[in-house]
């Protein structure tokens, strides 16, 4: 089967093409420092050694970006010592883990942050993020518009995290630009109106994620595994918003500035998309994505079974495929489906 083959990215060799992708748990009390249960959350689905790759769940850059009171952090030094915990648990297993790295710009509540949120054009996204029950994510009330400034300093942010990240023992990060979060928010033209050159085409409207990607190789080595998690499609049925044809574009350009893996989701739809539950339902826009880079493609959504991940590999659509729910619903399922 496809799905038991390695797979190399960079100096990175994944024993098979089955990952587990960034999925929030919340487990842990409020303050942001890894706990026990997150912890054996963790253990308990990677103990058999049989995935090929993890993405740690969201953590916040920066305290103004977070999306939960007890949501992980990755914001300060003194939390390095409980992410070394957490990478361990991987390490054990014989399993590679990214720490995915995270800033929610105005998908993020007042009553959370206690300040106004940042985005790049002072737009909400609570009204255009509507694809999950109880709506979208944020405030109504328009957000803080970021200056030249304010960006430099989430550049500053996610990079110093990513140091963090290595320090702790991970083996890579992954940028989190998809679901209506900052990076994604620059990355939609929805959300991004800006008219300078963090704005405008393409090319102008990623150049935080490119800046951030080279920044952070500027800090740890070009050898640094740095992935982009890409919310490349808005799917909105009045057509207006993010394309597959953008999300080409900006996965050369992420590939040109030196990540190592593209991991593609949904935009404003977040992790779903409408009308659609089949499994591999990004695959439309990964296979194209796919086509374009030389780089590994990943992609999740609606997987249940080790059956359908084969089929989404030999249809060419990725070269790994996540495992999401199922595994939360089964910390067992990687164990059983390559028993």
């Amino acid at each position: 089967m496809l799905c038991e083959e390695s797979l190399r990215a960079g100096s990175l060799e994944f024993r098979n093409r089955i990952f587990m992708p960034a999925m929030a748990a919340y487990k842990d009390e409020p303050g942001g420092y890894v706990g026990q249960v997150t912890l054996d959350h963790y253990r308990e689905r990677v103990a058999g050694g049989n995935l090929g790759l993890v993405v740690s769940e969201h953590l916040y850059v920066s305290p103004r970006g977070r999306a939960r009171d007890n949501q992980l952090g990755i914001d300060s030094d003194a939390r390095v010592e409980g992410l070394a915990r957490l990478a361990e648990v991987f390490h054990q297993a014989g399993t590679p883990v990214f720490a995915q790295i995270n800033h929610c710009g105005s998908g993020t509540f007042r009553r959370v942050v206690g300040e106004d949120p940042w985005s790049p054009s002072g737009i909400s996204t609570a009204s255009l993020s509507t694809a999950l029950a109880g709506g979208g994510l944020g405030d109504e009330e328009p957000p803080h518009e970021m200056t030249t400034e304010d960006i430099g300093t989430v550049i500053g942010e996610f990079t110093q995290a990513a140091v963090r990240a290595k320090e702790a023992g991970f083996d890579g990060v992954e940028l989190h630009s998809a679901h209506a979060y900052l990076l994604n928010q620059f990355y939609c033209p929805l959300t991004n109106r800006r008219d300078d050159e963090w704005g405008g085409d393409v090319a102008g409207r990623v150049r935080i994620h490119v800046e951030l990607i080279k920044s952070i190789h500027t800090a740890l080595g070009d050898d640094y595994p740095v992935a982009v998690r890409l919310g490349g499609c808005d799917y909105r049925e009045d057509g207006t918003g993010s394309t597959i044809e953008d999300a080409i574009e900006a996965c050369v350009l992420f590939e040109r500035a030196g990540a190592c893996l593209i991991d593609l989701s949904g935009g404003l739809c977040r992790f779903q998309r409408p009308g659609h539950t089949e499994p591999g339902y990004f695959k439309d826009m990964s296979r194209e994505v796919k086509a374009a880079v030389g780089v590994p493609v990943l992609v999740a959504g609606g997987v249940k079974t080790i059956e359908q991940a084969e089929e989404l590999l030999q249809e060419g659509v990725a070269d790994m495929i996540g495992i999401g729910r199922a595994l939360l619903a089964n910390a067992h399922w990687a164990d059983e489906a390559f028993a």
